[in-house]
C-alpha cells in the first residue's frame, strides 16, 4: 500500500463519457489506484480526467485537479483539491511535478504532449525514477518507434539504457505497475 501521501498524475483524452469504454477504464484506473493508497491527480475537466476522480472517490480515495484559466471549464464534480495554474504551460509542469508516478490513458495531440514531455524529462533525468505507465496499447506504436531512435542511435541518455515508459493491459496492472515501482524505490 503506498503513502497517503503518494499522488499518481493520469493524463488522457477529454472527449470520453460516461458508459464509453475510454471513461469506464480510466475510471476503473481511479478506483485501483485509490485502493492502493494513491491519491489521484489530473487536469480535473472531463473525459479520462474525470473519470479517472469519480472512480478514485468511488473508491475512498483523495482527488487533486490543476486547472488552468486557459480553458474557462468548470472542475469535475469529483475532484477534492484544485489548484490553478495560470496558463497551459504552467498546468502542464505543475501536474508532472505533483506526480510521483505517471498513467497515459488513450489521448489525442494534449496527452501525446503530455506523454512526451513527461518520458523526455525521464530520458534526461531533469525528474529521476518516477515511474511511467501507458494503458492499453494505444500508445505502443509510437513508444517503440521512438525507442528504435534511442537504442539504435548509442544515446547517452536513460532510453537507451532502460525502458522509462511502461505498459499495462489494464487499470490494474497499471496501479499494480506504479505500486511496486514506488515500493522499490523507498
Amino acid at each position: 500500500m503506498a503513502s497517503a501521501s503518494t499522488i499518481i498524475t493520469v493524463f488522457g483524452s477529454s472527449r470520453p463519457r460516461a458508459g464509453e469504454l475510454d471513461y469506464e477504464e480510466a475510471r476503473r484506473l481511479g478506483g485501483e489506484l485509490a485502493r492502493r493508497g494513491f491519491q489521484v491527480c489530473s487536469g480535473g475537466y472531463a473525459g479520462v480526467m474525470e473519470a479517472v476522480s469519480r472512480g478514485a472517490k468511488e473508491a475512498g480515495g483523495h482527488t487533486i485537479a490543476i486547472t488552468s484559466t486557459f480553458f474557462r471549464t468548470k472542475t469535475n464534480p469529483w475532484v477534492d483539491e484544485e489548484h490553478a495554474a495560470s496558463n497551459w504551460q504552467e498546468r502542464l509542469f505543475e501536474l508532472i511535478r505533483f506526480g510521483e508516478g505517471y498513467v497515459a490513458c488513450k489521448g489525442g495531440t494534449g496527452t501525446l504532449v503530455e506523454l512526451a514531455v513527461v518520458w523526455e524529462m525521464l530520458n534526461k533525468g531533469v525528474i529521476a525514477g518516477k515511474p511511467f505507465v501507458t494503458l492499453g496499447d494505444f500508445w505502443g506504436p509510437i513508444i517503440e518507434r521512438v525507442r528504435e531512435v534511442e537504442i539504435n542511435h548509442g544515446s547517452r541518455w536513460g532510453e537507451a539504457r532502460a525502458r522509462l515508459v511502461g505498459s499495462a493491459k489494464n487499470p490494474a496492472e497499471a496501479a499494480e505497475y506504479l505500486a511496486q515501482a514506488l515500493a522499490f524505490k523507498r
